[in-house]
């Protein structure tokens, strides 16, 4: 019998849960201005992602995000949880989608941004597998590929030499070779992910909120409208912002969290 580990997290605060789902070579971090706002009234739950922050290896070699929110809901489980709020941006809104769907008697509030559950369109296919190929080949992150990447994640504009940009960079700079298998493998999963738009009609729309930020490059905004149609919900544009909007616009992601929990929970 196989057993599978669950994935690393870290936790923060106390009171009813609050689960943070993190984007693609991402941790924990990303949504430190949230959780300092937010953790004297929740308990937070931020899932890391294999390889990302620990040594966790990609368990089973999950083909989907559904197959991730099930590796999410055993970790939850292990936790104790059994009915929590939940927010995912990037990755973390496909797999907290998934996992709606699949555990609508636990996931309340509902928050998905930055993210699509559409198939990814056939010119950023090509691209990201490109980066994914040149990643694998290397085995870290070289100045070239680096340089390639960290403009995806910030709003056009952002200076070379923003904070938020040197921080990422070096980030990538210093990542441990012996997690590297599970970020392509991650990657590769994420961007050949199936068509789940219509699947998304199963939401409670009286729960669920879409987001994203006015500027994101790999998840632009039409992908946001195009989900809060199918499911018939909210959408927010965060001004300001690219596709780390909890980072760009920490001020407007607080307060779109603080009002979302209020109005849905």
């Amino acid at each position: 019998m196989t057993v599978t580990v669950p994935w690393a997290h870290e936790a923060f605060g106390s009171g009813p849960v609050l689960v943070l789902g993190t984007s693609y070579l991402w941790d924990a971090r990303m949504w430190q201005p949230q959780i300092e706002a937010l953790a004297a009234r929740w308990r937070i739950i931020v899932p890391l992602l294999p390889g990302h922050g620990n040594d966790v290896p990609l368990h089973a070699h999950p083909a989907t995000p559904a197959e991730l929110a099930r590796q999410v809901g055993s970790l939850l489980d292990s936790l104790g949880v059994e009915r929590f709020a939940l927010a995912g941006l990037s990755v973390g809104g496909m797999w907290a989608a998934e996992l709606a769907l699949q555990r609508p008697h636990q996931v309340g509030p509902l928050l998905l941004m930055d993210t699509s559950l559409a198939a990814e369109p056939a010119p950023s296919l090509a691209r990201y597998t490109a980066l994914l190929d040149a990643l694998e080949h290397a085995g870290a992150f070289p100045p070239a590929l680096i340089e390639q990447v960290v403009p995806l994640f910030f709003r056009p504009g952002l200076a070379p030499e923003d904070p938020l940009r040197r921080a990422f960079s070096e980030q990538l700079a210093h990542w441990p070779a012996a997690r590297i298998d599970a970020v392509v493998a991650l990657g590769r999963l994420i961007f050949g992910r199936p068509e789940r738009l219509q699947a998304l009609r199963a939401l409670d729309p009286a729960r669920t909120w879409v987001a994203a930020g006015a500027h994101d490059v790999p998840r632009p905004p039409h992908e946001a409208v195009a989900m809060a149609e199918v499911i018939g919900c909210r959408c927010e544009l965060i001004p300001d912002a690219g596709h780390i909007a909890s980072l760009e616009n920490p001020v407007a992601v607080t307060a779109l969290l603080r009002a979302w929990l209020d109005e849905t929970g």
